[in-house]
C-alpha cells in the first residue's frame, strides 16, 4: 500500500528570531567503547560549524545532555527499553559534551532523561521568554531525540529546521526515513550551507 503525497510537505518559513538546539552531542555517541557509539562523527563536525555560525550571528545556543540519577531512579521504562542508556547514570565521562560543540559559559545546558528536549524541561518557556520563533536542530539521533525534539518544537509553536548533515543515527535506514518523514509532516529539513547562511544573517 502506498501513501499519497498530496496534502503533505507544506512549507514552513523560518522566522526572524532563531535559536540553535544542540541535542545530546555527548561522548557516549562518539566513543568507540560506548554501546551507543554512532558509525560516523561527520554530524558532530557539521554541528560544530552550525553552532559556530550561531555564535557569530549572536544567535542563542541551547545544549542538551542525558543524565540519570542513582541507579537510574528517574529513567523509568525508557531505561528498560534501551539498556545502553544505563551508561548515562551519574555524571560520568560518556555524558560529557564533545569539544566541537562545548558550551560557552553563557549558554544554557539542559539535562534531560527522555527523548524530547522539551519533555520535563524548561526549554519551551525559556525560548518563549527569549522571543524565539524558530529552532535550528542539530545532534543525535535522527530517529530518536532529534525527531522527538522537532515534533515537540512544532507542537509548542516553533518552526523546526533540522540540519541534514548535522544530525546522525545508527544507520542510513533510520536516518533517511526519519528525515523524509520530518520533512513531510513536522519540520523543514535544510542543508548545512543554508542553515549557516540563515544564522549568519543575524550578524
Amino acid at each position: 500500500m502506498t501513501v499519497p503525497e498530496e496534502g503533505f510537505g507544506g512549507a514552513l518559513a523560518p522566522g526572524a528570531n532563531p535559536a540553535v538546539l544542540a541535542i545530546d552531542l555527548m561522548r557516549a555517541y562518539f566513543d568507540p567503547a560506548s554501546p551507543l557509539c554512532l558509525p560516523s562523527a561527520d554530524c558532530l563536525h557539521a554541528a560544530g560549524r552550525v553552532v559556530a555560525a550561531a555564535r557569530a550571528g549572536g544567535v542563542p545556543v541551547v545544549h542538551t545532555r542525558v543524565e540519570y540519577g542513582p541507579g537510574g531512579v528517574d529513567g523509568g521504562i525508557f531505561l528498560r527499553k534501551v539498556p545502553a542508556l544505563r551508561q548515562l547514570i551519574g555524571a560520568g565521562p560518556l555524558g560529557e559534551l564533545m569539544p566541537e560543540v562545548a558550551p560557552r559559559p553563557d549558554e544554557l545546558v539542559l539535562v534531560k532523561q527522555y527523548a524530547s528536549a522539551f519533555f520535563g524541561t524548561t526549554l519551551a518557556s525559556t525560548l518563549q521568554a527569549w522571543g524565539v520563533d524558530t529552532v535550528v536542530v542539530v545532534g543525535v539521533s535522527t530517529s530518536g531525540c532529534v525527531r522527538a525534539t522537532a515534533v515537540d518544537a512544532l507542537q509548542h509553536g516553533f518552526v523546526p529546521l533540522v540540519v541534514r548533515e548535522a544530525v546522525g543515527d545508527r544507520g542510513p535506514g533510520p536516518h533517511e526515513a526519519n528525515l523524509f518523514d520530518l520533512q513531510a509532516k513536522y519540520a523543514e529539513v535544510v542543508g548545512e550551507q543554508a542553515a549557516v547562511a540563515y544564522l549568519e544573517e543575524h550578524r
